[in-house]
């Protein structure tokens, strides 16, 4: 796991302020990279390569970045992990067309490939996440590439005529020239789904490569001192656009004890791939599905304990640390676990604008944070279970949406809309005064705190005119960012709304009966990729924790994608075989329980001990100073969640997460 940055500047530069500024940028990620540095120039080219290194593999100076391949026409600097690089390094061997070798990492195998078999096929051969640059010396073409799933990231984007790229965006914006205005139009996008996603980026003409892609820029085709170029043609080499039509198309025709053992044989061979390290390695344990069974097989593939770590929080409702705490005794592994106090876990809120870089507002990033710090204390590495739930249909909405719809759509639409009016009609109060008094009359699992905040929010779902309708609106937190929130901005479409991007397979019959795989696509391209996952990056990459996500081996995507429905959702329970994996070694008593979310009280903690920073934030000359945001809606929020009438915590956060990030000084 490293940090990579760099900046092509088209017709030559002079070598040591070249250089300087390579190294500038590259100091902006050392967290990435604590243990090595390096910085590569070709001035005449106009080329600057720098790279941060976190040794994993290969801790010797045989490692070191840039590095240029055997026969000089490569250089490379590289982001991540090529789990089957020692595959293909016996490939190049048997084909006769390995170089020397001068080390084992596998920064050097993925050179020795791009000479023998060029970018795309190289890029196809790999099983690993990585974000890479590579320099071509005899053509003069810069490649971007990033893996499958969107595990490493990769910006990139133009300032002043000149190309800069790096592993986050605060490597691009210490080069000289960053003078990139605020994108409006991203900003929208953050305030709808609380990360900005890709290809976008909070600054204009500025960009993230799309997971399963690559882009490449010659110099044949840039002239000195020209206007930017945009994005590049990008190329996917990968996408789960295709596999999830070939899967669907193409189901499992396995029984369901067939489909389990290849199910749990995939999951091994990943999970072995990836407990390879020349450092301590480890594995975050919530001791819920996804991360007991990553833990199960990698006890089951280890000699010796398996260090885990988990957090634990004094409030029950989102503490997991007891349920981590019984799956670790019964594997038998080396457990660590950490209580952690609302003041430690607030005092890691002025840490995010700069940890994440950008905009960013998943609240669970701060636990992240937390458990990362904690294993980071005693492993290098860490694997996660993330990935479980977009695969296996983990999410309560995958089931929660189709039940939802079925009855909206037995009610007609005139009928709905006149519903809806008379909820509306009533303020949430009096909600909340009416079912209180029958409170008692009601059956435990209607009785709900805040009712008439969710009658409110039920009420906006009732004119929803589509299942698709259903899942946009449960992912959105600002549902008319462009309308109500963000001032001289329209919303540009995302792969939610555009069908055309999806597999054919999933609208060819026009009834919805694919919803459930529907939302599962699209939670991989988007969800995935562009909050969990970057979530996950940065909080571990903050403390210079690797971290290794076994479920998204794309073999395992492959075969999840292919795997029918009931064999992923049953009885109103998501992630059903992989459920029956993890019964082999973990009994059902100790995982079988409502599904929580790794979160924070943020609700209790806006209204008190954050509310003086907060309020500092929100405040309504603030807003009209700055002129992004419309101070309006937020201050009516601001007073409605104060007084307790309804819980505006979410949306909240995300104007709170642009505010801290706009006062870092971007």
């Amino acid at each position: 796991m490293c940090g990579l940055t760099g900046f092509w500047q088209p017709g030559g530069c002079p070598a040591d302020a070249a250089s300087a500024t390579a190294q500038r940028m590259a100091d902006t990620l050392i967290h990435r990279g604590p243990d090595d540095a390096g910085v590569w120039v070709d001035a005449d080219a106009g080329i600057a390569l720098a790279h941060r290194r976190l040794s994993i593999l290969d801790l010797s100076p045989a490692g070191h970045q840039p590095m240029v391949s055997a026969a000089h026409r490569y250089v490379i600097i590289y982001n991540g992990e090529i789990y089957n690089h020692l595959e293909l390094r016996h490939r190049l061997e048997s084909e006769g067309r390995a170089p020397a070798w001068r080390g084992h990492s596998d920064t050097e195998t993925l050179l020795a490939a791009f000479e023998a078999w060029g970018i795309e096929k190289t890029l196809t051969r790999c099983v690993g996440m990585f974000a890479l640059a590579l320099w071509d010396r005899k053509t003069r073409t810069l490649t971007l590439a990033r893996d499958r799933m969107g595990e490493k990231p990769l910006y990139y984007g133009w300032v002043r005529g000149t190309l800069v790229f790096g592993s986050e965006l605060k490597a691009l914006r210490a080069h000289p020239g960053f003078d990139n205005a605020i994108e409006r139009r991203a900003l929208t996008l953050f305030m709808r789904y609380n990360y900005v996603p890709a290809p976008w980026s909070i600054f204009e003409n500025t960009w993230k490569l799309p997971p399963g892609c690559y882009v490449q820029f010659a110099a044949a085709a840039l002239t000195p001192g020209s206007s930017p170029m945009g994005r590049g043609e990008v190329k996917p080499y990968w996408s789960v656009r295709d596999v999830a039509e070939a899967g669907l198309l193409h189901p499992l025709a396995d029984n369901e004890a067939a489909a389990a053992e290849k199910l749990e044989a995939l999951l091994k061979q990943s999970i072995a791939s990836q407990m390879v390290a020349d450092v301590p390695l480890g594995a975050f344990l919530s001791g819920g599905i996804d991360s007991s069974t990553v833990v199960a097989l990698m006890q089951a593939h280890s000699s010796r304990p398996v260090q885990t770590f988990s957090i634990g929080f004094h409030e029950d409702e989102y503490n997991e640390a007891e349920h981590a705490k019984a799956v670790a005794r019964h594997l038998g592994t080396n457990h660590t676990e950490l209580y952690v106090t609302p003041e430690e876990a607030m005092a890691v809120i002025p840490k995010l604008p700069t940890l994440y870089d950008e905009p960013f507002a998943d609240s669970s990033q701060i636990p992240t944070f937390l458990v990362a710090e904690l294993a980071r204390r005693q492993v290098t590495v860490s694997l996660s279970g993330d990935g479980g739930d977009e695969l296996f249909g983990g999410y309560t909405r995958y089931f929660w949406t189709r039940s939802l719809w079925r009855r909206l759509a037995q009610i007609p639409m005139e009928l709905r809309r006149a519903l809806q009016r008379m909820l509306i009609a009533v303020p949430p109060a009096c909600w909340n005064t009416f079912l209180a008094a029958i409170h008692p009359l009601l059956p435990h699992r209607y009785r709900v705190s805040l009712a008439g905040d969710k009658v409110h929010k039920l009420a906006e779902l009732l004119t929803l005119d589509s299942p698709q309708a259903v899942y946009r609106y449960l992912v959105s937190h600002w549902k008319h960012p462009a309308q109500e929130l963000v001032l001289g901005a329209n919303e540009p479409p995302t792969v939610l709304q555009t069908v055309d991007a999806w597999p054919q397979a999933l609208h060819s019959d026009g009834k919805g009966n694919r919803l459930e795989a529907m939302m599962m696509f699209l939670d991989q391209r988007t969800y995935l990729p562009d909050d969990i996952l970057v979530k996950v990056d940065r909080a571990a990459m903050g403390v210079s924790l690797e971290t290794r996500v076994p479920f998204l081996d794309h073999r395992v995507v492959e075969f999840a994608w292919r795997l029918p429905l009931t064999m992923k959702i049953r009885g109103g329970q998501g992630k059903w075989l992989l459920r029956q994996v993890l019964y082999r070694y973990v009994p059902k008593a100790l995982i079988e329980r409502p599904k929580m979310g790794f979160g924070v009280p943020l609700d209790r903690w806006l209204r008190g001990p954050l509310r003086e920073w907060a309020e500092d934030l929100l405040s309504e000359e603030r807003l009209k100073h700055e002129g992004f945001l419309n101070p309006a809606p937020v201050q009516q929020m601001w007073a409605e969640h104060l007084s307790g009438r309804r819980n505006w915590a979410y949306y909240l956060w995300d104007v709170l997460m642009w505010e801290a990030w706009l006062e870092s000084g971007r």
